[in-house]
Formats: C-alpha cells, sequence, structure tokens
C-alpha cells in the first residue's frame, strides 16, 4: 500500500477515534488487522496516530488559533481528521514535506468531505506553515 492510501488510512482512523471518543494508540494495529489491509505502511501509521493522541491539545490549538471564528466543535468531524493528520506530519515528521502533507490533505478532503472542505483545509494549513516559519 503505498504512502498515500496509508494517509487516507489514518484519516480514517483519526476520525474513528474521534466519533467513539477513544484514543489509544492500539487503534492503528486493530484497524488494520481489522479490514485485513495488506502492506500498509505501520510505522507511519503508528507514529502519526501516537503524534496526534500525545498532541492532541497543540494539534488542535493550531487548528483553532488559524481557522477563523471556527471552534473546533463546529469542524466537521471528517476534515478535523484530516487537519490533525497533516499536522501531526507537519508538525512532528520532518520526513514529509510540509507541501506534499498539504496537497495530500486538500485530496482527501476532496474524496471523503463537503464541497468546500478543501478550500478551508488549504487555509489552515498554510497559514499554520507560514505561522512556524516555514
Amino acid at each position: 500500500m503505498k504512502r498515500k492510501e496509508t494517509r487516507e488510512e489514518a484519516v480514517k482512523i483519526a476520525y474513528c477515534m474521534d466519533m467513539n471518543k477513544e484514543f489509544d494508540k492500539m487503534c492503528p494495529t486493530r484497524y488494520v488487522e481489522h479490514f485485513e489491509l495488506d502492506d500498509v505502511d505501520m510505522e507511519y501509521l503508528n507514529k502519526t496516530i501516537a503524534d496526534i493522541i500525545d498532541h492532541t491539545d497543540e494539534i488542535d490549538k493550531n487548528i483553532t488559533d488559524n481557522s477563523k471564528d471556527w471552534k473546533i466543535n463546529r469542524i466537521a468531524k471528517v476534515d478535523l481528521a484530516v487537519l490533525r493528520v497533516a499536522l501531526a506530519e507537519i508538525l512532528y515528521n520532518d520526513s514529509i514535506p510540509d507541501s506534499v502533507s498539504i496537497n495530500e490533505a486538500v485530496e482527501i478532503s476532496k474524496k471523503y468531505s463537503s464541497d468546500d472542505s478543501h478550500k478551508f483545509i488549504n487555509g489552515i494549513l498554510g497559514t499554520v506553515v507560514r505561522n512556524i516559519g516555514r
């Protein structure tokens, strides 16, 4: 499975964790076993989900600080999952260029979210990257 496809699975896991209010670092393993996924980049998946769990407050603060007048509970759950995965990459994974994280987040939102969500996601992520000085 390519990184792009694994990233989509990370968004699905982040979404499930938020919906079920179950932030457990074993979620990726259980998810992969349940759906019998082959060739998943487990190292990336485990790191990304662990970073989301370990840094939820900081990630969410970046979202709210950079989204004009949008509180975290008003953001669509799918968009929130996409943002959390992308920000976990941007903030805690130096092996992935910021532009790749942003582009992939935009593409995932086009596939799984509403028509205009990709603009919202692109705006927040672009602003975060500019604000952290990259």
